[in-house]
């Protein structure tokens, strides 16, 4: 097993000035990789380049290890960040599972991973800020301040060229799932549930496209942010920066700032109407679908239960619809006070999976993924989020997403599957969970995904 590690040791060194914003696809194409981004409606739209320090962990101690490695990181920190939402964080994600990150094209992405960026542009509601970030022995403070000036200089310097660059467009798609192999997949599950051998499992597909031109990665974020700006949305490249996972999804798994915890629980799926009335038609529907409620009402008490240990008291709120651009969900806010401090990553590791994208029992629903699914998920459905030095962050769940280099994307979506679960419906699911990243990259609408009939 290979435990957390820093590539660059501390101590922490870190200054932050308030700058005019440049454009954000003009600074991200202009800083260096790897690149990283974060944005969640509570949160700043946070860029980051280039890694200070790397910490890297695998197997079933990943989250400790990088709880610890990010304590050691932060505790001889000098810090001057000037506003709270430039402080220094890392950012990162881990694997669904342990062993996910083994095939294509996951390859470059470790089992857990997180960042101190070199150069983080934070675009915050009081302004925006330059961070620059050392650590080891380039820590020195005159070289830091120096380095900042530069930063400056250079950021101050970008300027948008009034392009915006098209969608690639798509030239071939290849399904990791048949239509045929996903009825017996799902006929299989469903009768485990009726036996009593599970209760719920999420079982997810993966769609490959060959883009027609290359990835226009600053302006594919740029769109996802104009179409989900209530959803959270990140952007992760490994070292190098040839591969990035990015997404724009609606299900946070923790935030945790003090002893407050916030979380969501959100299962249960519908389409968008043509119509505002339409609209409202399917949403009433699926606030009284007997299937749908069925799954939210397991991910919901889940999510209570798994909180509980920590907590001194748990709240939720009513069960509601939430719309997006292609979908519509149940979804139920939960918040917490916990009973003493915890660091976020406790939490992340309490509630990773949710039933929303495992199963109940998690046990039997990580075998009957194993067994079924013929991908690796790799870092899809998993945690991704940051840490502060206090022990705050905040994660989301990776669904809507995708890897992608130059010229091919890798796609992901899910479902949840009960007793009473049909697989053509959960087919056509899958197809609507897609839309977000694909209608980013297909060139026109209302292109069709090979093997959709």
């Amino acid at each position: 097993m290979e435990r957390a590690r820093s590539t660059s040791a501390p101590p922490l060194v870190s200054r932050t000035t308030a700058v005019d914003a440049p454009p954000f696809a003009a600074a991200f194409d202009a800083l260096s990789a790897p690149r990283t981004t974060w944005s969640a409606p509570d949160d700043a739209l946070v860029l980051g380049s280039g890694a200070a320090a790397t910490l890297t962990a695998s197997g079933p101690e990943r989250f400790a290890d990088i709880r610890s490695a990010a304590a050691e990181l932060f505790d001889s920190g000098d810090v001057h960040a000037g506003t709270e939402a430039a402080r220094p964080r890392v950012f990162g994600g881990f694997a669904f599972h342990e062993g996910a990150c083994g095939g294509d094209p996951w390859g470059p992405f470790p089992e857990a991973r997180f960042v101190l960026p070199r150069v983080q542009l934070t675009f915050a509601d009081n302004g925006t800020w330059l961070t620059v970030n050392a650590a080891g022995p380039d820590a020195a403070v005159d070289a830091v301040e120096d380095r900042l000036a530069d930063e400056v200089e250079r950021l101050s310097a970008v300027d948008a060229d009034g392009s915006d660059p098209p969608r690639p467009g798509i030239s071939e798609t290849r399904r990791t799932t048949s239509r045929e192999a996903w009825r017996e997949s799902v006929e299989a599950a469903v009768d485990r549930i009726r036996g009593g051998d599970l209760r719920k499992v999420v079982l997810a597909q993966a769609l490959e496209a060959d883009l027609a031109a290359d990835f226009p990665r600053a302006a594919t974020l740029e769109r996802l942010a104009r179409k989900y700006p209530d959803c959270h949305r990140y952007y992760f490249e490994p070292d190098g920066g040839g591969s990035a996972f990015f997404g724009a999804t609606p299900e946070r798994l923790v935030s945790l700032r003090g002893r407050t915890v916030e979380t969501d629980a959100l299962a249960g799926t519908t389409g968008r109407g043509e119509t505002p009335e339409e609209d409202e038609w399917l949403a009433r529907e699926l606030l009284d679908d007997a299937k749908n409620v069925h799954e939210h009402r397991l991910v919901a008490d889940t999510v209570r239960e798994q909180l509980e240990p920590f907590a001194a008291s748990v709240s939720a709120g009513d069960r509601r619809v939430r719309r997006l651009a292609t979908v519509q969900h149940l979804h139920t806010p939960i918040t917490a006070e916990l009973r003493d401090d915890r660091h976020v990553l406790e939490l992340v590791e309490a509630l990773h999976p949710t039933p929303a994208v495992g199963g109940l029992p998690p046990d039997r629903a990580l075998e009957t993924i194993h067994e079924t699914e013929p991908f690796d998920r790799g870092w899809y459905a998993a945690p991704v989020g940051w840490i502060d030095a206090a022990g705050n962050g905040a994660f989301a769940v990776a669904i809507r997403s995708a890897v992608a280099t130059a010229r091919r994307a890798t796609l992901f979506a899910g479902v949840g599957l009960v007793a009473d679960s049909d697989p053509d419906r959960e087919w056509d699911e899958i197809q609507l969970k897609y839309r977000p990243i694909l209608d980013e990259l297909e060139a026109g609408a209302g292109s069709v995904v090979a093997g959709d009939d």
